[in-house]
């Protein structure tokens, strides 16, 4: 499955997505990265500075204005790439936005791995108490 949503979708390297980063202004959201682990693994590794986590099971509640769980963050008219550990999960995830009407979607190839692999600038995600 994620091989062929990779075929199907836009893939980003490290270099491009770090130039898109630089690009953006101060204060625009219209790129939003998105981290597509589980947040384990955000814990563990950190993760790219400004990345928005989003569970992958959670993609479709949370970019759908008509569900209770939508987030503010999405919205069909901005830039989005997606990133998981090695790149499986961020391909479906694109492929599923682009779906519904996300029109500017990619992931990054190698994901959060190439990114560290890359010398890609890393941020802590602390861990939150759930009580």
């Amino acid at each position: 499955m994620a091989a062929e949503a990779d075929a199907d979708i836009e893939t980003v390297t490290v270099e491009e997505l770090r130039a898109e980063l630089a690009a953006q202004g101060d204060g625009d959201e219209n790129l939003v990265v998105l981290d597509v682990r589980d947040i384990r693994e955000a814990w563990i590794e950190g993760g790219i500075p400004g990345a928005k986590h989003t569970p992958r099971g959670m993609v479709e509640w949370w970019a759908d204005p008509s569900t209770e769980y939508y987030k503010p963050f999405f919205h069909p008219s901005k830039r989005y790439v997606a990133y998981c550990n090695e790149a499986g999960r961020s391909a479906l995830v694109a492929k599923v936005l682009r779906e519904m009407g996300y029109g500017d979607v990619a992931h990054l190839e190698g994901g959060f791995t190439a990114w560290q692999e890359q010398g890609g600038e890393v941020e802590d995600v602390p861990q939150r108490d759930y009580k």
